[in-house]
């Protein structure tokens, strides 16, 4: 029999059954057919469009990044190449020396005399601590000045009082000698004349060796006046330079131990400002030479000063140095200082901490830039 007329015999659904049974791969189904069955899930693309705006993200960010580091780097080459060469530059910012007004003893603090702010003398009394007990020590020993110096004007009155005796018994010895030539003394009696002396004469040293004790017992408790006084002036705190008040640490009635702190002042005549120079330029820069500090706050002034330290060591790199790429890495510390005199003209104007750019001229037969030529107030 023809298999094409078995097949054409055979149901369609017997036919499909047959094939699926013996593994044969079944027909297509028609359209019909495959739309009734279930739709398959789509796969989203939205998790690969979110990754690409993630790194375009990313990368925007490092382009401002970049791109505010080259702006940077470009303002510093371009201050850098307006320099003549003979000059260096570095930034920095203002300093001014910091004195701490402390306590020498432990107390009470009972009068404030100064506040945050305050422009003071050199002096002048920024505070006073309680010295009622360091007066009453100082009484005492004022007292016991008053009886040292009546025992040694007693001692002196005994002194010369000896001194009388001594005076008396040796004129007797002398009486008593001429007698006993001529006869009308005894010898006895020249001995009790010269036994007489002897007593004269060490009661006299007696009373001039209390003299001493005297006068160093005044002098101990005259010593002891003189401390007290000076312990009761340490307890008035004063400012040792001319300057301003920056902080206020302490208040009336607090009491402190030795070495408390009070108050913190800036000195106004020692104003500085540190930069860092490579070592092909620290090296040429010497103590005294010329200097300028320009302000941010007030960039079209120059103020003149001049090169007070430079660093014996290198910073920012390792101590030992073989190679001269790493030798051209060193970094030195270099302190321009700004004149006493021009500071104590305009100490109502000293600022600490105020960004600026020093600048330091190495080679003394340069000129200064006209915007350097150092036009700030003298």
């Amino acid at each position: 029999m023809n298999k094409d007329k078995v097949d054409a015999e055979v149901p369609s659904g017997a036919r499909h059954h047959d094939e699926v049974r013996h593994g044969d791969v079944p027909p297509p189904r028609d359209n019909a057919v495959l739309a009734a069955q279930p739709t398959l899930p789509v796969v989203s693309t939205a998790p690969v469009a979110l990754g690409r705006s993630r790194w375009k993200r990313l990368a925007l960010l490092a382009i401002v990044v970049i791109g505010a580091c080259g702006g940077g780097a470009y303002l510093w080459h371009a201050r850098q190449v307006g320099l003549p060469l003979g000059i260096a530059s570095g930034n920095g910012r203002i300093e001014a020396d910091e004195i701490d007004i402390e306590t020498k003893f432990a107390g009470r603090i009972a009068e404030m005399l100064a506040d945050e702010g305050d422009t003071v003398t050199p002096q002048q009394v920024l505070a006073r601590m309680d010295t009622r007990d360091i007066e009453a020590s100082l009484r005492k020993s004022e007292a016991l000045v008053q009886g040292a110096r009546q025992s040694l004007d007693e001692a002196r009155a005994n002194g010369v009082q000896q001194t009388s005796q001594v005076t008396l018994a040796q004129q007797q010895l002398d009486r008593t000698n001429d007698l006993v030539k001529r006869g009308f003394a005894t010898n006895e009696l020249l001995d009790q004349r010269r036994q007489a002396i002897n007593a004269a004469t060490a009661a006299l040293n007696a009373a001039n060796n209390r003299v001493g004790v005297a006068a160093q017992a005044l002098d101990a408790a005259t010593h002891d006046v003189e401390l007290y006084k000076v312990n009761i002036a340490d307890n008035s705190l004063v400012a040792p330079r001319e300057g301003r008040i920056q902080y206020r640490i302490a208040n009336i009635g607090e009491v402190l131990a030795a070495g408390g702190k009070v108050f913190t002042m800036l000195d106004v005549e020692y104003v500085y400002m540190d930069i860092y120079l490579p070592t092909d330029e620290a090296g040429k820069v010497k103590i005294g030479a010329d200097a300028r500090i320009v302000l941010d706050a007030v960039p079209n002034r120059a103020i003149p000063a001049k090169v007070a330290f430079v660093a014996t060591q290198a910073q920012f790199t390792p101590k030992t140095v073989e190679t001269k790429d790493e030798r051209d890495k060193l970094m030195f510390r270099v302190r321009v200082k700004i004149a006493p005199e021009r500071l104590r003209a305009h100490a109502a104007s000293v600022r600490s901490g105020l960004p600026g750019v020093a600048y330091v001229k190495y080679d003394p037969q340069l000129a200064w830039p006209s915007r350097l030529q150092g036009n700030a107030a003298p």
